[in-house]
């Protein structure tokens, strides 16, 4: 008989990230969803009726007035689709890119705005169109976004929280 005893093989478990992360990123996850869900829902019900909504996209003077109208008129309804995705935790990884890609759309049109020195109001919660020069805030305006942007970068990194019909579908439990 050997007098060395074997040690068994240790086997090859991915390392625990620590119970305190697994125990709050569903929870932040969740703050994250209903916080941007009623950020969208919010942005889309101030933008009714849809001259509104319009009006705040032809002040981007980057369409032609056909565009800008299907877009003021598309995008309150995209916006609720988004956010009502997010309250239920419906495909909430995709819907969190979405509305990341979207976050970085309104970013890219207040920067162009800012660039072109036009005197705008964004538009991203009611009434837009032209301000007095000196009442334009895009600096905080992409603050807010970048922001929001995070809030569907974590919706998108970690989709997995409590309360989503994804985990209804297996998905991230």
């Amino acid at each position: 008989m050997d007098t060395e005893q074997q040690q068994p093989a240790a086997t090859a478990e991915p390392p625990s990230r620590g119970g305190r992360w697994d125990t709050v990123q569903p929870w932040l996850t969740l703050a994250a969803r209903l916080g941007l869900a009623g950020v969208l829902g919010f942005a889309a019900a101030t933008k009714f009726p849809p001259a509104l909504s319009v009006q705040s996209v032809e002040a981007y003077q980057l369409f032609s007035p056909a565009l800008a109208e299907f877009i003021g008129y598309t995008l309150p309804l995209f916006e609720i689709a988004l956010a009502l995705l997010l309250l239920v935790g419906l495909a909430t990884r995709y819907v969190g890119a979405v509305s990341g890609l979207l976050m970085i759309v309104f970013i890219a049109g207040i920067t162009s705005a800012w660039a072109r020195g036009l005197n705008i109001d964004c538009g991203c919660f009611g009434t837009g169109g032209t301000v007095a020069p000196g009442e334009t805030a895009y600096g905080a305006d992409i603050a807010r976004d970048i922001g929001f942007l995070v809030l569907a970068a974590i919706i998108t990194v970690w989709p997995r929280s409590p309360f989503a019909l994804d985990r209804l579908f297996g998905l991230h439990r």
